[in-house]
């Protein structure tokens, strides 16, 4: 049986004073019946592993290094993210591809060093409105899986999280039907690639817009496993109107 998975990207927003939003929120799920996890910006993350330390609720990384160390300016390591308290990392989000330029090869050198570090991977998937319209999205989506996910994948170090990138922050959701289209591609391929043991057992998670009035029907359409927040994941309240419709699948 998949465990349910609420995962909380705050992207690049965020200071100290936030963590008073993570404290409210361990409050108000002292021992959550989902997976809860907050991938807060780097500046935050051994801040925030400290304040859920003792908590059920976990904290992740929202992107690394394909190295270990080396002369990389700017750049996280794997290593770094766990040595700080990460047990997960995001990687391969539509906002990485497209403003850093991030290619299916590049995720998968990212995601096996994640998985080698011990980290939890959430890989991301989705296609572009143009792609949508083109009715191109399944070609898209088949691609980034194969090309972004590594042959060491199993249901425990991986995450798939399907979010179009044209429901990101925008308000728009695609129909359930569309979005359980795409959660059964995902299934399917992932079967036939990895086994039916394996490819049953990830987890796999719907962004885009997802918030607290439409989280319920989301959260019941095949293959939905969870959800992968941004914006209504930076608030306590927010965020735990997603947990409890979640808690209630």
């Amino acid at each position: 049986m998949r465990r349910k998975l609420a995962a909380g990207n705050w992207k690049m927003n965020g200071t100290a004073i936030a963590l008073a939003e993570l404290e409210a929120l361990a409050r108000a799920f002292p021992s959550p019946s989902v997976d809860v996890l907050i991938c807060p910006p780097a500046t935050l993350l051994h801040s925030a592993a400290k304040a859920l330390g003792g908590t059920d609720i976990a904290v992740g990384g929202q992107d690394c290094h394909a190295a270990t160390s080396g002369a990389h300016t700017g750049d996280i390591s794997a290593d770094m993210l766990a040595d700080a308290g990460a047990t997960s990392v995001i990687l391969g989000h539509s906002e990485r591809r497209e403003d850093h330029g991030e290619q299916n090869d590049d995720i998968r050198a990212k995601a096996r060093a994640a998985m080698d570090a011990g980290l939890k991977t959430v890989i991301c998937v989705g296609e572009s409105l143009e792609q949508r319209d083109a009715a191109n999205t399944l070609d898209i989506i088949g691609g980034q899986l194969s090309g972004s996910i590594p042959d060491q994948s199993t249901g425990e170090n991986l995450v798939v999280a399907y979010e179009p990138i044209w429901a990101i922050g925008t308000g728009k959701v695609p129909t359930l039907n569309e979005i359980g289209e795409v959660h059964d591609f995902i299934r399917a391929r992932l079967e036939r690639r990895f086994g039916e043991g394996v490819g049953r057992s990830v987890r796999l998670l719907y962004g885009g817009s997802v918030k607290p009035t439409n989280a319920s029907d989301i959260f019941a359409v095949s293959n939905v496993d969870g959800a992968l927040v941004g914006g209504a994941s930076l608030k306590a309240q927010d965020f735990s109107g997603i947990i409890d419709a979640l808690s209630k699948v």
